[in-house]
């Protein structure tokens, strides 16, 4: 395992951990908002026994720098894609896999720099898009229950707000706990000014989809209740090449419901492409 980082297009420094073997195809987490690289757990260990997993920290969260604007633009969260990749010196083959706002960084990325880079996208409890009446940028009950607490400063407020989600991202279950608690801690860490910033932009990457070149795995749950399942739907539905995977009665964190089904899955989408 590695700990590595890369300075952006505007300076920002973007922290990411590289395991895995050497030579594997790059696999390249995108985590959610509020989060950071630490929230794949398990999945995380298991894929990188198949692939060369680059997770990222997204500017603003983890070790990656904190900016004091620059959130509301995509191309910022395109280069900092691209500098990871530039780093690891990876110019084909790789497979991009955003979960939540992950995948709108993801979309972001491709609309900027296209499928060069790229061999195959993963979207999991995601989206593409962002903003208020932008198509496939719905907002679910859990998000909305948690606003507009999760952005304040106060540590009392964010901690209600932040409880809110619930076990929305891990589903029920005792033996979920610490992986709930491990999500609510980074979440927490994450500066509320940064958290808010993150939903003050509008972004459409729907062209962007409907140009992909690659195949697309969709992954959602179907009581997703943080980003409604119309949004992975809406993903699928404009992208020429795409393959869905809805499970049935599961909730926002897939990787953490299942995450063996979840790695054999993504590791037979990637099989296939070879």
């Amino acid at each position: 395992m590695a700990i590595r980082d890369v300075a952006s297009a505007d300076g920002t420094t973007i922290v990411y951990r590289v395991t895995g073997p050497e030579g594997a195809r790059p696999l390249v987490l995108l985590h959610g908002w509020a989060g950071n690289l630490r929230n794949w757990g398990r999945a995380a260990d298991l894929l990188a026994e198949h692939f060369r997993v680059i997770a990222v920290d997204l500017r603003g969260h983890g070790y990656s720098d904190a900016p004091e604007a620059g959130y509301d633009d995509p191309k910022n969260w395109a280069a900092d894609i691209a500098a990871v990749l530039g780093a690891e010196n990876i110019t084909s083959g790789a497979i991009l896999l955003g979960w939540s706002y992950g995948g709108i960084v993801a979309s972001d990325y491709l609309t900027a720099y296209g499928t060069g880079a790229v061999a195959g996208v993963v979207y999991t409890g995601s989206q593409a898009n962002i903003g208020r009446g932008v198509q496939g940028a719905e907002t679910g009950p859990g998000m909305g229950k948690a606003i507009p607490d999760v952005f304040d400063e106060s540590a009392g407020k964010a901690t209600r707000g932040f409880a809110a989600f619930g076990n929305a991202n891990t589903g029920p279950g005792r033996d979920k706990g610490v992986d709930a608690q491990r999500l609510f801690g980074g979440s927490i860490a994450t500066l509320p000014r940064v958290r808010k910033a993150l939903f003050y932009r509008t972004v459409d990457n729907t062209e962007t989809l409907r140009g992909l070149d690659v195949p697309v795995l969709v992954m959602h749950g179907t009581d997703d209740p943080v980003v409604p399942i119309a949004n992975g739907r809406y993903i699928a539905e404009n992208v020429p090449n795409a393959r869905t995977s809805y499970w049935e009665g599961s909730l926002h964190g897939l990787f953490i419901e299942d995450p063996s089904r979840f790695v054999e899955e993504i590791t037979n989408f990637v099989g296939s492409l070879e």
